[in-house]
Protein backbone atom coordinates (compact mmCIF):
# COMPACT_ATOMS: atom_id res chain seq x y z
CA UNK A 1 0.00 0.00 0.00
CA UNK A 2 2.69 2.49 0.30
CA UNK A 3 4.86 1.61 -2.27
CA UNK A 4 1.44 2.57 -4.31
CA UNK A 5 0.34 5.71 -3.15
CA UNK A 6 4.14 6.45 -3.99
CA UNK A 7 3.33 5.51 -7.12
CA UNK A 8 0.51 7.04 -7.64
CA UNK A 9 1.93 10.47 -5.75
CA UNK A 10 4.85 10.94 -8.53
CA UNK A 11 3.56 10.11 -11.56
CA UNK A 12 1.34 12.76 -12.51
CA UNK A 13 4.79 14.86 -11.76
CA UNK A 14 6.80 12.44 -13.98
CA UNK A 15 4.02 12.89 -16.63
CA UNK A 16 3.82 17.09 -16.36
CA UNK A 17 8.17 16.90 -16.32
CA UNK A 18 8.37 15.18 -19.44
CA UNK A 19 5.68 17.26 -21.32
CA UNK A 20 7.65 20.19 -20.19
CA UNK A 21 10.58 18.65 -21.97
CA UNK A 22 8.70 18.09 -25.28
CA UNK A 23 7.50 21.57 -25.15
CA UNK A 24 11.20 23.12 -24.54
CA UNK A 25 12.46 20.84 -27.28
CA UNK A 26 10.14 22.22 -29.80
CA UNK A 27 10.50 25.53 -28.88
CA UNK A 28 14.35 25.31 -29.46
CA UNK A 29 13.74 23.17 -32.72
CA UNK A 30 11.63 26.70 -34.20
CA UNK A 31 13.46 29.29 -32.30
CA UNK A 32 17.11 28.50 -32.87
CA UNK A 33 16.61 28.74 -36.92
CA UNK A 34 15.13 32.08 -36.11
CA UNK A 35 18.03 33.34 -34.48
CA UNK A 36 20.24 32.63 -37.05
CA UNK A 37 18.56 34.14 -39.76
CA UNK A 38 18.38 37.37 -37.65
CA UNK A 39 21.75 37.04 -37.58
CA UNK A 40 22.66 36.37 -41.06
CA UNK A 41 20.03 39.21 -42.39
CA UNK A 42 21.56 41.36 -39.74
CA UNK A 43 24.97 41.00 -41.47
CA UNK A 44 23.20 41.93 -45.13
CA UNK A 45 21.68 44.77 -44.22
CA UNK A 46 24.70 46.91 -45.44
CA UNK A 47 24.19 45.01 -48.80
CA UNK A 48 20.45 45.23 -48.79
CA UNK A 49 20.79 49.33 -47.59
CA UNK A 50 23.75 50.54 -49.83
CA UNK A 51 24.81 54.08 -48.34
CA UNK A 52 24.11 56.71 -51.34
CA UNK A 53 26.30 57.28 -53.95
CA UNK A 54 28.86 60.04 -53.68
CA UNK A 55 27.83 62.89 -55.77
CA UNK A 56 29.77 63.99 -58.87
CA UNK A 57 32.32 66.87 -58.29
CA UNK A 58 30.63 70.04 -58.84
CA UNK A 59 30.44 72.04 -62.25
CA UNK A 60 32.76 74.36 -62.09
CA UNK A 61 35.97 71.57 -61.33
CA UNK A 62 34.78 69.90 -64.49
CA UNK A 63 35.05 73.69 -66.37
CA UNK A 64 38.58 74.13 -64.83
CA UNK A 65 40.28 70.79 -65.28
CA UNK A 66 38.50 70.31 -68.66
CA UNK A 67 40.29 70.16 -71.98
CA UNK A 68 37.41 72.07 -74.13
CA UNK A 69 37.62 75.19 -71.54
CA UNK A 70 41.35 75.37 -71.93
CA UNK A 71 41.63 74.96 -75.75
CA UNK A 72 38.53 78.37 -75.35
CA UNK A 73 40.51 80.23 -73.43
CA UNK A 74 43.87 80.08 -75.37
CA UNK A 75 41.05 80.66 -78.64
CA UNK A 76 39.31 83.78 -77.01
CA UNK A 77 42.30 85.30 -75.83
CA UNK A 78 43.25 88.49 -78.12
CA UNK A 79 47.10 88.42 -79.15
CA UNK A 80 49.18 90.81 -78.59
CA UNK A 81 49.88 93.00 -81.70
CA UNK A 82 52.87 93.69 -82.55
CA UNK A 83 54.60 97.27 -82.81
CA UNK A 84 57.55 98.41 -85.20
CA UNK A 85 59.68 100.61 -83.08
CA UNK A 86 63.20 101.99 -83.55
CA UNK A 87 66.42 100.91 -81.66
CA UNK A 88 69.72 102.31 -81.72
CA UNK A 89 72.39 99.92 -82.53
CA UNK A 90 75.27 100.58 -80.32
CA UNK A 91 73.83 103.18 -78.23
CA UNK A 92 74.47 103.10 -74.40
CA UNK A 93 71.12 102.65 -71.51
CA UNK A 94 70.80 106.58 -71.49
CA UNK A 95 70.49 107.07 -74.85
CA UNK A 96 67.75 103.95 -75.52
CA UNK A 97 65.66 105.04 -72.38
CA UNK A 98 65.45 108.63 -74.17
CA UNK A 99 65.22 107.15 -77.51
CA UNK A 100 61.97 105.05 -75.71
CA UNK A 101 60.16 107.70 -73.82
CA UNK A 102 60.16 110.06 -76.91
CA UNK A 103 58.76 107.23 -79.33
CA UNK A 104 55.81 106.60 -76.33
CA UNK A 105 55.34 110.20 -76.56
CA UNK A 106 54.18 110.08 -80.19
CA UNK A 107 57.28 111.47 -82.08
CA UNK A 108 57.89 108.05 -84.29
CA UNK A 109 60.14 109.73 -87.55
CA UNK A 110 63.81 108.63 -87.59
CA UNK A 111 65.46 112.26 -88.35
CA UNK A 112 62.66 114.05 -86.08
CA UNK A 113 64.41 111.58 -83.00
CA UNK A 114 67.84 111.30 -84.20
CA UNK A 115 67.41 115.17 -84.58
CA UNK A 116 66.40 114.99 -80.64
CA UNK A 117 69.08 113.03 -80.12
CA UNK A 118 71.74 115.02 -81.21
CA UNK A 119 70.88 117.89 -80.03
CA UNK A 120 70.73 116.43 -76.38
CA UNK A 121 74.15 114.09 -76.96
CA UNK A 122 75.81 117.89 -77.77
CA UNK A 123 74.39 119.28 -74.29
CA UNK A 124 75.42 116.65 -72.18
CA UNK A 125 76.53 113.55 -73.67
CA UNK A 126 73.24 112.33 -71.84
CA UNK A 127 74.60 112.58 -68.61
CA UNK A 128 71.54 114.11 -66.95
CA UNK A 129 74.05 115.19 -63.33
CA UNK A 130 76.33 116.91 -65.72
CA UNK A 131 77.35 121.01 -65.25
CA UNK A 132 78.25 123.38 -67.77
CA UNK A 133 81.71 123.01 -68.33
CA UNK A 134 81.64 118.98 -67.82
CA UNK A 135 81.47 118.67 -64.02
CA UNK A 136 79.17 115.72 -62.99
CA UNK A 137 77.45 117.28 -59.76
CA UNK A 138 74.54 117.43 -57.87
CA UNK A 139 71.89 119.56 -58.99
CA UNK A 140 71.93 122.23 -56.01
CA UNK A 141 75.48 122.68 -56.23
CA UNK A 142 75.78 123.44 -60.86
CA UNK A 143 76.09 127.03 -61.29
CA UNK A 144 75.60 126.96 -64.91
CA UNK A 145 74.05 125.04 -67.29
CA UNK A 146 72.91 121.63 -65.85
CA UNK A 147 71.33 118.40 -67.14
CA UNK A 148 70.04 116.73 -70.46
CA UNK A 149 69.84 120.20 -72.59
CA UNK A 150 71.65 122.03 -70.10
CA UNK A 151 69.12 124.26 -68.37
CA UNK A 152 70.65 127.85 -67.61
CA UNK A 153 68.22 130.69 -67.54
CA UNK A 154 67.03 131.12 -64.15
CA UNK A 155 62.91 130.18 -64.80
CA UNK A 156 64.21 126.76 -66.71
CA UNK A 157 66.63 125.76 -64.40
CA UNK A 158 64.78 126.33 -61.40
CA UNK A 159 61.77 125.41 -62.65
CA UNK A 160 63.88 121.68 -63.43
CA UNK A 161 63.75 121.28 -59.18
CA UNK A 162 60.24 122.99 -58.58
CA UNK A 163 58.79 119.93 -60.88
CA UNK A 164 61.00 117.21 -59.51
CA UNK A 165 59.55 118.29 -56.14
CA UNK A 166 55.75 118.62 -57.06
CA UNK A 167 55.71 115.34 -59.02
CA UNK A 168 58.56 113.50 -57.36
CA UNK A 169 61.67 112.08 -58.16
CA UNK A 170 65.58 113.63 -58.16
CA UNK A 171 66.02 116.95 -60.46
CA UNK A 172 69.75 115.00 -61.35
CA UNK A 173 67.92 111.81 -62.69
CA UNK A 174 67.30 110.86 -66.51
CA UNK A 175 63.55 110.35 -65.82
CA UNK A 176 62.79 113.14 -63.97
CA UNK A 177 64.34 115.42 -66.27
CA UNK A 178 62.72 113.71 -69.52
CA UNK A 179 59.63 114.21 -68.18
CA UNK A 180 60.39 117.90 -67.47
CA UNK A 181 61.92 118.62 -70.62
CA UNK A 182 58.23 117.83 -72.09
CA UNK A 183 56.20 119.74 -70.18
CA UNK A 184 58.16 123.01 -70.56
CA UNK A 185 56.41 126.02 -73.02
CA UNK A 186 59.46 125.47 -75.73
CA UNK A 187 58.95 122.00 -75.97
CA UNK A 188 55.11 122.56 -76.65
CA UNK A 189 55.79 125.00 -79.37
CA UNK A 190 57.71 121.93 -81.30
CA UNK A 191 56.09 118.88 -80.40
CA UNK A 192 53.41 118.88 -83.25
CA UNK A 193 56.02 119.61 -85.25
CA UNK A 194 58.06 117.00 -84.92
CA UNK A 195 55.76 114.45 -84.78
CA UNK A 196 55.13 115.13 -88.14
CA UNK A 197 57.26 112.79 -90.32
CA UNK A 198 59.06 112.85 -93.80
CA UNK A 199 61.21 115.76 -93.03
CA UNK A 200 64.92 116.09 -93.45
CA UNK A 201 67.34 116.54 -90.16
CA UNK A 202 68.52 119.81 -91.37
CA UNK A 203 64.29 120.94 -91.56
CA UNK A 204 63.72 119.33 -87.88
CA UNK A 205 67.00 121.08 -86.18
CA UNK A 206 66.01 124.04 -87.39
CA UNK A 207 62.32 123.39 -85.82
CA UNK A 208 64.22 122.66 -82.38
CA UNK A 209 66.49 125.93 -82.01
CA UNK A 210 63.71 127.39 -80.14
CA UNK A 211 63.70 124.66 -78.02
CA UNK A 212 67.55 124.24 -77.56
CA UNK A 213 68.56 127.93 -78.27
CA UNK A 214 71.46 126.48 -80.15
CA UNK A 215 74.04 129.00 -81.88
CA UNK A 216 75.43 127.12 -85.06
CA UNK A 217 74.40 123.40 -85.99
CA UNK A 218 78.31 122.24 -85.23
CA UNK A 219 78.23 118.59 -84.12
CA UNK A 220 74.43 118.61 -83.44
CA UNK A 221 73.81 118.06 -86.87
CA UNK A 222 77.02 115.25 -87.19
CA UNK A 223 75.24 113.82 -84.72
CA UNK A 224 72.23 114.12 -85.74
CA UNK A 225 73.50 112.07 -89.01
CA UNK A 226 75.06 109.44 -86.92
CA UNK A 227 71.92 108.73 -85.16
CA UNK A 228 69.65 108.49 -88.01
CA UNK A 229 72.39 105.83 -89.61
CA UNK A 230 72.31 103.59 -86.41
CA UNK A 231 68.47 103.50 -85.64
CA UNK A 232 66.93 100.44 -86.66
CA UNK A 233 63.48 99.37 -87.31
CA UNK A 234 62.29 96.33 -85.12
CA UNK A 235 59.13 94.41 -84.18
CA UNK A 236 58.34 94.43 -80.43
Amino acid sequence: MEDASREGWYTPLLYGCRILLNLMQQFLTVTLPLLASVTTSTTLLPQMFPPPPVSDPPPFSIIQEGTTSKTAIREVAPEKSKEKRLICKGCNENENIALDYFQDIGIKDKNALATIMGNIRQESTFLPNVCEGGNRTNYRNCYGGYGLIQWTSTNRYYGLGDFAKRYGGSPSSLQTQLRYLTTEVQWKQIEDRMKKGGRSIYSYMDTTYSWIGWGIHGARTSYAHDYANRLIQVEV
